[in-house]
């Protein structure tokens, strides 16, 4: 009790004293997700917030060396939902009272992309009574456009970077990406006044504890509202590929994830933390137990179920053979087992961020 007592109270860590926690064994962090689970429900309190994903195109300009939707897979099927179909996953998230949205996509820039989704965001006010929340995570734009968006109704917005560690980046992708645009576009996201996210992938090769220790120092210091991060899940059309003879076992990844969670909760009291979709992929409970050790943010994916196969950024991808009105009912009955209630009807909006805006 008195070190669940110590944990609850702290405000700050050192990079030891992470590394410190990343290496314990997962049987002797039961205090750490105590601690963690507790500080959620003090700080943010009990609830889940569903964000409806709507994976609707997986046609990307980026070649990232782990990702199964890079541009030079030519054995992806690449497809693009209509608007139609788009603005129908709206209405269903609306009809059932998710509250938000997620509008997620390959990395594409250009005018008429821009357009398009502006186009989408006032359609989704519209049929919404501007009752729904809107996520984007539509990778690296210039600024106008990720202005145009915030203008158009999106109010959060989510770019992870992967890896805080700039050589590690520099071997996750080729030349022509870069990690101080990366960064640069966190900045101008947080400039514009969205609510702010980013993540990292957790067991990549060559990653090292240390490197997890300085990702969460990073998202400390960047001031981050938000956060989705999980467990590396190799893909056997990457480049990465080639090297998971390297690799952490899978039950490191998935466990090193809860840790990272855990720890970023005691640190980031009132960011929301999303639990990934890839701890599902490894554990069956898995985004259970990443509420249980501090998130607070789930993502069913309510993109039609033909199009799930294809957006496939890591093997095993779950819940593709799902439809949208199947995983509700599934998460509503798993998130009980979690002692969670769901904020439905909620945007459930990141308390960090209004806290961060008034400095």
């Amino acid at each position: 009790m008195e070190k669940k007592s110590h944990l609850l109270n702290i405000t700050d860590f050192t990079k030891a004293e992470i590394v410190e926690m990343l290496n314990a064994d997962i049987n002797s962090s039961s205090e750490l997700f105590a601690a963690a689970d507790e500080t959620k429900r003090l700080y943010v309190g009990s609830k889940v917030y569903f964000r409806g994903l709507v994976e609707f195109s997986n046609i990307c300009s980026k070649d990232c060396f782990y990702c199964g939707i890079r541009k030079s897979n030519s054995n992806v099927h690449r497809y693009n939902l209509t608007d139609e179909e788009i603005l129908e996953a709206a209405s269903f998230a609306y009809e059932n009272n998710y509250g938000s949205l997620v509008l997620q996509s390959g990395e594409l820039a250009s005018e008429q992309f821009a357009d398009r989704i502006e186009y989408l965001l006032c359609e989704i006010k519209a049929l919404s009574d501007n009752k729904l929340g809107v996520t984007l995570s539509l990778g690296e734009q210039t600024r106008d456009v990720y202005k145009r968006w915030f203008d158009a109704g999106a109010h959060r917005y989510l770019l992870r970077i992967e890896t805080s560690n700039q050589q590690l980046y520099k071997r996750l992708h080729p030349a022509s990406h870069s990690f101080e645009k990366r960064i640069d576009c966190l900045r101008i996201l947080q400039n514009i006044g969205y609510q702010t996210g980013t993540g990292v992938m957790i067991g990549l090769p060559y990653q090292t504890i240390e490197d997890l220790a300085d990702d969460l120092l990073f998202m400390q210091s960047f001031d981050i509202d938000m956060v989705g991060m999980g467990p590396y899940i190799e893909h056997e059309e990457t480049p990465l590929y080639a090297h998971n003879d390297i690799l952490w076992p899978i039950e490191k990844r998935f466990s090193m994830a809860l840790k990272m969670i855990a720890i970023l909760r005691i640190l980031m009291k009132d960011i929301n933390i999303a639990a990934a979709t890839a701890l599902q992929a490894i554990d069956p409970i898995g985004r259970e137990k990443g509420v249980k050790a501090g998130a607070n943010v789930i993502m069913p994916n309510i993109t039609p179920g033909m199009y799930r196969n294809d957006y496939s950024l890591y093997q095993n991808k779950p819940c593709t053979d799902e439809e949208p009105a199947q995983c509700r009912g599934c998460l509503d009955a798993r998130l009980s087992l979690a002692d969670s209630e769901i904020g439905y009807g909620e945007w459930g909006d990141s308390k960090h961020y209004f806290r961060r805006m008034k400095k």
